[in-house]
């Protein structure tokens, strides 16, 4: 990759200055909560070859899953000499990432890679941002596939609602009544893994009772606040599954002072460095996840393959993602990172996310 050094005119530097400007006035009135950056050296965001200006829009910000995975995805970034940013909204609802997509269109970036909060919500922005050049990635929480070029999937659905419901089978002798505590109603992936909870549940553990799903929509107080709700209205419940980083650490903290810990199981998916007190206090045995900074490093360098033209998003296109080697696109666009890995007393300082 070549990179030109030219010295810039005066007035050149006067119309660099009132463009980024422009950019904050925008970004202001987007209602954006933040923006950052990894600075690049001269002519880095197109890269030589394309615009790799690629910026990540989790689905709320302040929530260290999306901390982690948009980490990940500036580190590749500045890997392939892109520049990097993140913007999203506070709160993970429906349609809150609609004015930051637009914003971004508006700015003309080179690749979107974004963690949707609805499927189908944020459908027109993304695809007005595609008519206008710019490569679209979902990752953790897909879209409709018409909405987006590629999908990087965490694991397969089916392979991480099957982790999570033999974990509370376990720890609960396969039988009596468990709740699920989701992020948001809207969701894809949580409601694509509950349905398959349920029908694997129904299959495979007749003796488990699903009494309810509920909804913390990725904050903590309300996550916290529905975990007590959900012991007040089942005084039976053996345990609970939180497929969601926000919510098993607030019911963990719940737990751990609540006359319920030791007597109501906790599972789902969270991080290491979240979790590591409750496992090491007994509040949970064991929960899972896989790596997320390899989730959004992998994300970043499909969208780096889009802008290049190596890869459509057709099936069967292949791509290397730095240093976490080859991957092929598979059915729908999608493309999976990996298992999810089980983490328990033993493990669990093995990792620092």
């Amino acid at each position: 990759m070549l990179f030109h050094n030219t010295r810039p005119t005066r007035r050149a530097i006067r119309a660099g200055a009132i463009g980024a400007m422009a950019v904050s006035v925008a970004l202001v009135a987007a209602g954006c909560a933040t923006t950052s950056s990894t600075p690049a050296a001269s002519g880095a965001a197109t890269g030589g070859s394309g615009n790799y200006a690629i910026t990540f829009v989790p689905k709320n910000l302040g929530n260290a899953y999306f901390d982690a995975s948009d980490k990940g995805g500036a580190a590749a970034i500045t890997e392939f000499g892109g520049k990097y940013s993140e913007v999203g909204p506070a709160t993970a609802s429906p349609d809150a990432q609609v004015s930051f997509i637009n914003t971004l269109t508006q700015q003309q970036v080179g690749g979107i890679v974004i963690s949707a909060n609805d499927p189908k919500a944020i459908g027109d922005s993304l695809n007005e941002a595609r008519a206008a050049g710019i490569k679209v990635v979902t990752f953790d929480s897909d879209t409709d596939p018409s909405y987006r070029d590629i999908f990087i999937n965490q694991a397969s659905p089916e392979g991480i609602a099957k982790s999570q419901v033999d974990q509370i089978a376990s720890q609960i002798g396969d039988t009596g009544e468990i709740a699920i505590l989701s992020a948001s109603a809207n969701a894809t992936n949580q409601n694509a893994w509950i349905d398959l909870m349920k029908a694997d549940l129904a299959k495979d553990h007749p003796n488990i009772k699903l009494d309810e799903v509920v909804y913390g929509d990725d904050d903590d107080q309300t996550s916290f606040d529905k975990t007590a709700a959900l012991l007040q209205s089942h005084p039976d419940l053996k345990g609970i599954i939180s497929p969601t980083t926000v919510g098993i650490a607030a019911a963990a903290r719940y737990l751990s002072t609540s006359s319920s810990k030791g007597k109501v199981a906790l599972t789902g998916l969270g991080t290491p460095n979240q979790m590591r007190a409750y496992i090491a206090d007994g509040t949970v045995t064991s929960f899972a996840l896989w790596n997320p900074a390899d989730l959004g490093y992998l994300a970043a360098y499909a969208d780096k393959a889009l802008i290049d033209g190596t890869i459509t998003g057709k099936s069967g296109d292949k791509f290397t993602a730095g240093k976490l080697g080859s991957f092929t696109v598979g059915d729908k666009g999608t493309v999976l990172l990996g298992d999810p890995t089980v983490f328990n007393k033993a493990n669990i300082d093995q990792f620092n996310f």
